[in-house]
């Protein structure tokens, strides 16, 4: 299955619930006016897209209408693909410029953390990076333990220590024996325990002060994991972990078993976050790097595209 035909499929839900009922109310229309783009906005509201976002879409939707003079109801699909995917684009590519580059993974239990290291890592060895996975969430054996499968499956050397470490001295650990192996990467899972958001900050604090004492230079990513069935739940866990730590990017997870796909604009417009990869299935290659343009094409399909 190609790269666009995994995202179409993993947008079903979200094509069907939010884009089906688009189609339906434009197909509903005989003339583009007021009442029409009120409905849209509703609908897009309803699909998770947020209020704000929403209404930015209709206004540009509205200009665009009047700049081009377009009159037929069926021409909206095409003109919403194309703002939508502007809307999207901009710093979406990881930054790995540097050898060894890091990334801090950072997100609540549950949201599928661990596992998105895993496939990260995966994807990055596949394209000829030697990954090397630290295992700083040492406030769980489980997350240490399910890091330690993760790293055997996608073939990348792992730094541990005992639950109950300090994550800080995991991160040093593992970036001196990144230096020391020449990895090109280091992953480095971390604890996300929101309800002790101070504990949170000061871990991370720490964490990064080691980070920019051993590798000044390196290229540094923050992101996010976010789990795409919660909807406007992900976004406010977004703002709160932007408070919290300062993030750059967002990695969705789960878009395969929601309809609540429309969440990706809420975070990239709301938050003005950039999503840098999205989760649209089970298997160890259903990680897949976000491109705005083929995300929104995928939203837009008919069945036989």
């Amino acid at each position: 299955m190609g790269l666009f035909s995994k995202i179409k499929e993993g947008l079903k839900k979200t094509r069907k619930a939010v884009m089906g009922q688009i189609d339906s109310m434009l197909n509903s229309f005989k003339t583009i006016d007021e009442e029409l783009f009120e409905e849209l906005e509703e609908l897009l509201v309803m699909g998770d897209v947020g209020v704000a976002t929403a209404n930015k879409i209709c206004g540009e939707l509205r200009y665009r209408v009047r700049q081009r003079g377009i009159t037929n109801p069926k021409e909206i699909n095409g003109l919403l693909e194309e703002i939508i995917t502007e809307m999207l684009e901009g710093g979406e590519e990881l930054d790995i410029s540097t050898s060894p580059s890091i990334i801090l993974v950072i997100g609540v239990n549950g949201v599928g953390k661990t596992t998105t290291i895993g496939k990260l890592a995966n994807s990055l060895r596949r394209d000829g990076k030697k990954v090397l996975l630290a295992a700083a969430d040492t406030f769980r054996a489980a997350a240490i333990e399910q890091l330690d499968i993760w790293a055997q499956r996608s073939g990348c050397e792992i730094i541990k220590q005992s639950e109950g470490s300090d994550p800080a001295a995991v991160i040093f650990d593992a970036i001196a024996a990144a230096k020391a192996r020449g990895a090109d990467v280091i992953i480095c899972d971390t604890a996300g325990r929101l309800h002790n958001k101070k504990h949170l900050m000061d871990e991370l604090a720490k964490i990064n002060r080691v980070i920019d004492r051993e590798l000044p230079d390196a290229a540094k990513e923050k992101l996010l994991v976010l789990d795409a069935t919660t909807g406007q739940n992900a976004v406010n866990q977004a703002e709160q972990f932007r408070q919290a730590t300062g993030i750059t990017g967002i990695v969705l997870t789960k878009l395969d078993g929601t309809a609540k796909g429309g969440v990706v604009l809420a975070i990239r417009q709301g938050l003005g976050i950039p999503v840098k990869y999205i989760g649209v299935g089970e298997k160890i290659d259903d990680l897949q790097p976000f491109e705005p343009k083929e995300f929104a094409r995928a939203l837009f399909a008919k069945s036989e595209d």
